[in-house]
């Protein structure tokens, strides 16, 4: 009785172990080079450009003799891509610039692993200078729109407007956050995302984020899949995760420029309600809610969102 016991117990281990094995096989996911995924991901107007020894790569859109220029900063684990329905448009009439952040898409990690908010307001500042851009309306989204106010707070003169969508930098609880960024954060799960990642796990991050599961579309899975999987990005997101710190919010009352908040009324990342606190802390600004969409509207649902951005737009051109 035992030794029959004990061959069934083998027979079972012997299954763990190749459904192990298998399960190893499905997810492992390793590095992809720049150059690999340069082909898909940064077709023209794509371009790339030395900022302090990172080769970072960006887009600039529309006419460059438009005196005020929109500058469009992404959120964390994104990439330009996230704002490539406004850019469309916009760049008929205006010239729209946006970016990599260091550790996401395509520009790749810092050499010392700083991802904290001052260094990442330093880094846009820099790379305004090295495009040759003074005054700009500066919009960003989550990561992004944090970067945007501390950038308005630190270079007031170089921020004509503020465009914040679903924006960082309050002491938030989220109500759901997404799985990437849950295994990232905890130090016994992140270390084999150096090797593993499952396509299924950046899909589930992916829903989770927008309002609307049925518009998360397998190409769009695939853009965010494949430039997680960016050389040195895995690793970015842990450091980042590892730096996350409350920005300094009682400073708002000291943004004087236009400023425009956007914030997806599904939003379970950073909920409804921080949108509110912007729109308080902020004088003059103005806040509109979209009740069906999520964390990153502008993507979601680029023609609700870019009607009113140009609404409010005139607001800064006076």
């Amino acid at each position: 009785m035992s030794s029959r016991f004990g061959d069934v117990a083998l027979k079972l281990v012997g299954i763990l172990l190749m459904l192990a094995a298998l399960g190893f096989a499905v997810s492992k996911a390793p590095d992809r080079s720049l150059e690999s995924l340069i082909p898909r991901w940064a077709q023209p107007p794509s371009d790339f450009v030395d900022v302090d020894g990172l080769l970072v790569h960006y887009r600039d859109q529309g006419p460059t003799s438009d005196p005020l220029p929109l500058v469009l900063i992404h959120g964390t684990g994104a990439s330009l891509h996230t704002w490539e329905g406004w850019v469309a448009e916009l760049s008929e009439t205006r010239r729209v610039i946006s970016f990599d952040l260091p550790g996401f898409g395509l520009t790749g990690p810092n050499a010392d692993g700083d991802y904290s908010d001052a260094r990442y307001v330093a880094f846009v500042r820099n790379l305004l200078s090295r495009l040759g851009i003074g005054r700009a309306i500066v919009g960003g989204n989550s990561l992004g729109g944090e970067i945007a106010w501390q950038l308005a707070l630190a270079d007031p003169a170089r921020v004509a407007g503020l465009v914040l969508v679903d924006a960082a930098g309050h002491d938030f609880v989220p109500e759901s956050l997404p799985l990437g960024f849950r295994i990232a954060r905890i130090p016994v799960l992140r270390e084999p995302m150096r090797w593993l990642l499952p396509r299924r796990a950046i899909e589930a991050s992916v829903i989770d984020v927008y309002g609307d599961p049925a518009r998360v579309t397998a190409a769009l899975v695939d853009r965010y899949y494949e430039l997680t999987l960016r050389e040195g990005n895995r690793v970015a997101l842990m450091r980042r995760m590892d730096q996350l710190a409350p920005g300094p919010v009682e400073r708002l009352p000291e943004i004087k420029v236009p400023t425009l908040i956007l914030w997806g009324g599904k939003d379970r990342l950073i909920p409804p309600r921080w949108g509110e606190a912007f729109h308080e802390a902020i004088p003059g600004s103005r806040l509109v809610t979209f009740a069906a969409l999520g964390h990153v509207p502008q993507e979601e649902d680029p023609a609700a969102t870019l009607a009113a951005l140009r609404d409010w737009l005139p607001a800064v051109t006076r």
